[in-house]
């Protein structure tokens, strides 16, 4: 509608001239927003109902984001090639950038037009280099280690997309609604990409503590570590994550938090699973005395609802948040009438016996489902134990897979699609 009217000729050039104006609005937009999602804002998070839904909407945008770039730069390109085809004729044409109406005098204008030819270098070889650093995001055989110190450089390659834009963005759609929302947006974004790059990023939300105590699980592959804070943790709610720095060198990584909150006694607990190259190996490195980083709390898994019951899902690792709020009910008695299903490959008998005395404590009806001895847990595995499964609401943290069975059955047979709450805890 910006470029309403059309040009009077409609020709290959002209549309394809249109067509790159809509796609780098595009394409600048959603990384724009999805700059701003990475800052981890805590009323932006409450909003999009926690920093898992917020990271999905993030990786969503930045593949929305790649595919407008790569139909912008073939839309660039697109006449070169046709020309080396034979297709259409060569020959002087304007650019994206070009204003048909008059040779004008503003001087904004002058010294955008200027730039236009630095600004097309940049934005070529930023695409590029947004191309390789995406590829890794996604591609999950790349180490989490590289992942994270390869994200933060889009940050960069954003940078030098903004200045392209905003050299090359038509300059009379400065003047209407789209260049107000484009500007609002662009001046996000390189606020954001700012605070990224110059290490500000969770800052405040970040407090020192001390690994006090470990204790591993060898059949699980679990390990068990108590931390003991300094000042500053204002305290969470139970369900909720930390990003947990135990070594500089490999970086933040997001675990659930196991424990209640108590300011008389500053001590936060993680269990942790190897499933990854740096898990694999946590209970080597870690050594009781080191220090730590953790910054948060964050996500909205928080058990928030008015039902008179809910039933919560725990697949493997999975069972974390629910050990937390076991150990909140416990000192903060409930009417909600609650069963915990715990669903693994294997269990200890040590962690058997913990989850029991900590259900017990907060008067939870424990069912231990292990793959093996009782199968897979299912919809119809669900409903024949909780008969009174349609007043309840439903909390899974788990492998997404399942979680997505689950909730299909159980959406199908009447439960209301706001009853099922799940955490998506994948942060690429």
């Amino acid at each position: 509608m910006a470029s309403l009217p059309l040009p009077s000729t409609l020709n290959f050039i002209t549309v394809r001239n249109l067509f790159i104006q809509y796609s780098g609005v595009i394409g600048i937009g959603v990384m724009s927003i999805s700059m701003v999602l990475a800052l981890r804002l805590v009323w932006l998070e409450s909003l999009l109902g926690g920093l898992d839904k917020s990271y999905r909407l993030h990786k969503w945008l930045g593949i929305t984001g790649l595919i407008a770039v790569v139909l912008h730069w073939v839309a660039k390109e697109a006449p070169h090639w046709l020309t080396k085809l034979g297709l259409i004729e060569g020959g002087h044409r304007r650019g994206a950038g070009s204003h048909s109406e008059s040779d004008s005098l503003n001087q904004v204008q002058a010294f955008l037009d200027g730039l236009h030819g630095p600004a097309k270098l940049i934005g070529e070889w930023a695409f590029y280099a947004l191309i390789i650093l995406i590829t890794i995001a996604l591609i999950k055989r790349f180490p989490y280690k590289i992942f994270v110190k390869t994200h933060s450089l889009i940050a960069v390659v954003y940078l030098a997309l903004v200045f392209h834009a905003v050299a090359l963005l038509d300059f009379a759609s400065w003047s209407q609604p789209l260049g107000i929302v484009m500007g609002l947006l662009l001046i996000g974004g390189t606020i954001s990409a700012v605070i990224v790059l110059t290490g500000q990023l969770g800052k405040r939300r970040k407090v020192e503590g001390a690994i006090e105590t470990q204790h591993y699980f060898p059949k699980m592959k679990v390990l068990e570590t108590l931390i003991l804070l300094k000042d500053g943790w204002k305290g969470h709610k139970s369900g909720q994550f930390a990003f947990v720095s135990f070594d500089k060198k490999e970086g933040q990584h997001p675990f659930t938090i196991a424990s209640d909150w108590d300011a008389n006694n500053p001590r936060i607990m993680f269990i942790t699973k190897a499933l990854g190259d740096y898990t694999n190996f946590l209970p080597e490195k870690l050594i009781i005395g080191d220090k730590v980083i953790i910054e948060g709390p964050y996500g909205c898994f928080t058990f928030n609802d008015t039902t008179k019951r809910q039933i919560w899902i725990g697949g493997g690792i999975g069972i974390t948040p629910f050990i937390a709020r076991m150990k909140h009910l416990a000192h903060n008695p409930s009417s909600q009438v609650i069963d915990l299903f715990h669903c693994a490959s294997e269990l200890e008998p040590e962690v058997l016996n913990k989850l029991t005395v900590d259900a017990a404590a907060a008067n939870i009806t424990l069912h231990v489902i292990l793959d093996k001895r009782d199968g897979h847990l299912n919809g119809e595995k669900l409903r024949e134990i909780v008969p009174e499964w349609k007043s309840a609401s439903v909390w899974f943290c788990g492998p997404i897979g399942f979680g997505k069975d689950l909730q299909k059955d159980l959406f199908k047979n009447g439960l209301p699609s706001n009853r099922f709450h799940q955490e998506l805890f994948s942060m690429r």
